[in-house]
C-alpha cells in the first residue's frame, strides 16, 4: 500500500486482513475459552515449574490433546483430498492392542520385561496402522466405494480385529520404559508435544517445500482436472489414508502409555468424529481443496479445552457430546453459503414499507 495512503484507510485494510485469516477465529475462539476459564478459576492459567518439569492446566490440556492433534492432522490431508475417514478410532484401538500385546504383561515394578524389544512392538503397531490405511485406500481408488462407505467396514470390522487380538481383555501394561511416550517429559516439557511438533514439522516441511501441497489442493479442487494435468491422484490418494491410518497409529502409542493399558473396545471411542469437528474448526473444507494442518491442531485444542472447562465445572460428562454436537451444527451453519447468503440478506433487507421514491 502507498506510503500516501491515509491511516485510517491503511488501519481498516491491516484489520481486513486479520479478520479473513483462516487462523483468525479459531485462533479467537480457544483465546476466549482459555479466557473464560481464567475468569471463573483464577488459577487455571498459572503454570508452575516442579522437579524440573512444567506444570499447569494449560500443559495438561495440550498433553491430552496431543493424540487428537496427530489424529487431526492425518484427517486434514484425507479430507483435503476429497476423503473422509471414519475408522481412525478403530485404528487406534487396533494398534493399541498390537502394541500392548507385544510388550505384554508381565510383573510389574522396576523388573517388569517385554515380550519383544519395544520398538519392535512400536514399528509392529504402526505397520498395522499403515496396513489399515492401505485397506481403506484400495477399497476408495481401486474397487470405486465412497469413502465414507469404504472406512465404515473398518470402523464396523476393527474393534472385533482388536478384541481377537487381545483375547476380550483389557491389556494391562507393566513396562516403565513404554510409559514415556505419553508420561515422560523432555526438557521439562510432556514428550507427546515433541512428536506433534516433529510430525507436525515434518508435514509442513513435505506441503510447502515439494509439489506435495499443490498436488493435494488440486485433487481436492477438481479430481479429474488434476489427473489430466498428470497429478498422480489414485497414488497420492492411497498415500493420505496410509497416513492418516499411521497417524492413527501413532496416537495409539501416546494414550496406552499414558493410560498403561489397551482396551479394544473403548480405545479411540468416538475418536473420528473429534477428529472431523476439530478439522473443521481450524478451517479446512469438507469439499476438499483449501486445508490448514495449523488450524487442525487448533481445532483439537479447541475440543479438549471444552472438555476440561465441563469437567471442571462438575458438569455431567453427557453434555459434552451436547455441546460437541451444536458446536458441530454451528460450525456446518458457518460454512453453508446459503446460510450465510441468508443473513446477508435479514441484516441488509429494508424494512416494510420503506423504500426509494
Amino acid at each position: 500500500m502507498s506510503s500516501t495512503t491515509p491511516p485510517a484507510i491503511q488501519s481498516v485494510s491491516w484489520l481486513r486482513r486479520v479478520l479473513t485469516h483462516p487462523l483468525f477465529w479459531p485462533s479467537a475462539t480457544l483465546l476466549l475459552l482459555l479466557i473464560g476459564n481464567g475468569l471463573l478459576n483464577p488459577g487455571f492459567l498459572s503454570l508452575q515449574w516442579r522437579d524440573e518439569h512444567l506444570y499447569g492446566n494449560l500443559v495438561d490440556i495440550a498433553n491430552r490433546a496431543a493424540p487428537l492433534i496427530l489424529v487431526s492432522m492425518g484427517m486434514t490431508l484425507v479430507i483435503a483430498a476429497r476423503g473422509l475417514d471414519i475408522s481412525v478410532g478403530a485404528v487406534l484401538a487396533i494398534a493399541a492392542t498390537v502394541a500392548a500385546w507385544m510388550i505384554g504383561g508381565g510383573s510389574g515394578g522396576e523388573g517388569a520385561v517385554s515380550r519383544f524389544p519395544m520398538w519392535l512392538a512400536i514399528a509392529t503397531a504402526l505397520a498395522v496402522s499403515a496396513a489399515c490405511g492401505l485397506w481403506n485406500g484400495l477399497l476408495v481408488v481401486k474397487v470405486g466405494m465412497q469413502p465414507i462407505v469404504a472406512t465404515l467396514i473398518l470402523m464396523v470390522a476393527g474393534r472385533g480385529v482388536a478384541q481377537l487380538i487381545s483375547g476380550g481383555q483389557v491389556l494391562t501394561l507393566y513396562y516403565p520404559p513404554y510409559f514415556y511416550f505419553g508420561n515422560g517429559f523432555l526438557f521439562g516439557i510432556p514428550f507427546s508435544l515433541f512428536v506433534v511438533a516433529g510430525v507436525f514439522l515434518a508435514l509442513h516441511l513435505a506441503l510447502n517445500k515439494t509439489a506435495l501441497g499443490l498436488f493435494i489442493r488440486a485433487i481436492g479442487g477438481n479430481p479429474l482436472a488434476a489427473h489430466v494435468a498428470g497429478v498422480p491422484a489414485r497414488l497420492i490418494t492411497i498415500g493420505l489414508y496410509v497416513f492418516c491410518s499411521v497417524s492413527a497409529g501413532m496416537a495409539a502409542i501416546l494414550v496406552s502409555s499414558n493410560v498403561k493399558s489397551a482396551d479394544a473396545n473403548n480405545a479411540g471411542q468416538l475418536l473420528e468424529l473429534d477428529a472431523i469437528l476439530a478439522v473443521t474448526l481450524g478451517g479446512t473444507l469438507l469439499t476438499g481443496g483449501r486445508f490448514s494442518l495449523a488450524g487442525s491442531a487448533i481445532g483439537a485444542l479447541i475440543i479438549q479445552t471444552l472438555t476440561t472447562t465441563i469437567y471442571s465445572l462438575g458438569v455431567p460428562p453427557q453434555v459434552n457430546l451436547v455441546v460437541k454436537a451444536l458446536l458441530v451444527f454451528v460450525v456446518m451453519l458457518l460454512q453453508s453459503a446459503e446460510f450465510r447468503a441468508s443473513v446477508r440478506g435479514l441484516m441488509f433487507r429494508h424494512p416494510a414499507g420503506e423504500g426509494g421514491a
